[in-house]
């Protein structure tokens, strides 16, 4: 049976985060295309690869940030002759909420800006790495010393962590996210194209072939180079995330649901919703709306 492609994190509800800190990254341990609901962000110290996040590709290289929102798709590909050392953290969005109620600022706004303008990649200024290395060493020797009052101390350090690169993104018109710097441009347009249309049932390799110059066995060679996956993983990915959605913002049934995202097979829907998730659609709906529910309870 095959195991679903979900990260594994801690289970400490009173503190959503996990960190992996300073992890050589290889080909060989790197995990399958996958999907979750925390926000990612993960940080280059050496080495060089590929990012495929979401629709855009991107060089892996020293200093480079990747703001990761929920739920999207992503895959690191190190380099076997050089691979890439890097900080991996993750945590749910409750834990950079606003500051104070006068003050309309959050740290969420980088990740929404991530999102919106489909940019995900931020080269950090060479002065400025030893203070946000500083503070993911800080996260991780918190976490593995679990001293009084270490869940507050971290909070705090992944705020300012985020306040730091907010500030950066305002302030210097030059730093802004990269876009996409890797893949050639019938990819990237092929890429975009499935952003739109990945829930039609028509898409699949012979179609998206015609929407391109280059031939089906082509296209799926360099998709699978470059992305890590192929197009059926990348398709069925995308779907599940727009699910995903779909399940906590209407009250639309399974069955709907499923049809919506391109599945005509109730049964296959399921079967791959819990391959990418670990849990059904109902599970997935009921577990959720649950936590909202408890945070809602704990602001008010």
């Amino acid at each position: 049976m095959q195991k679903p492609l979900v990260k594994n994190f801690t289970n400490d509800d009173l503190l959503p985060f996990d960190i992996v800190f300073k992890d050589q990254k290889t080909p060989i341990r790197e995990l399958p295309e996958h999907l979750h609901d925390r926000y990612e962000l993960v940080y280059v110290y050496s080495g060089k690869g590929t990012f495929f996040l979401n629709q855009m590709l991107y060089e892996m290289n020293e200093g480079d940030l990747f703001i990761i929102p929920g739920n999207t798709i992503h895959q690191a590909l190190p380099d076997s002759e050089s691979p890439v050392t890097a900080t991996a953290v993750f945590f749910d969005p409750q834990l950079i909420g606003h500051y104070s109620t006068g003050d309309s600022f959050t740290n969420r706004q980088v990740f929404e800006r991530a999102r919106k303008y489909r940019s995900y990649k931020l080269v950090v200024p060479v002065a400025m790495r030893p203070h946000l290395e500083e503070k993911l060493q800080h996260m991780h020797d918190e976490m593995e010393r679990h001293e009084a009052g270490f869940r507050y101390a971290v909070q705090l350090l992944l705020n300012s962590f985020l306040i730091s690169i907010n500030r950066l993104i305002v302030k210097e018109s030059h730093q802004q996210l990269a876009k996409s710097d890797v893949g050639p441009s019938w990819l990237l347009n092929i890429l975009q194209h499935l952003d739109q249309f990945h829930t039609d049932h028509i898409v699949g390799l012979s179609y998206l072939a015609k929407q391109t110059s280059v031939s089906a066995p082509h296209l799926s060679r360099v998709f699978k180079q470059l992305t890590g996956m192929n197009i059926t993983d990348y398709v069925n990915a995308k779907r599940i995330s727009t699910a995903k959605e779909q399940l906590l913002t209407t009250d639309l049934g399974i069955d709907t649901i499923a049809y919506n995202c391109g599945y005509e097979s109730l049964p296959y829907f399921h079967k791959l919703f819990k391959k990418f998730t670990g849990v059904t659609p109902g599970q997935y709906r009921r577990k959720v709306m649950k936590e909202m529910s408890l945070q809602i309870e704990k602001m008010t």
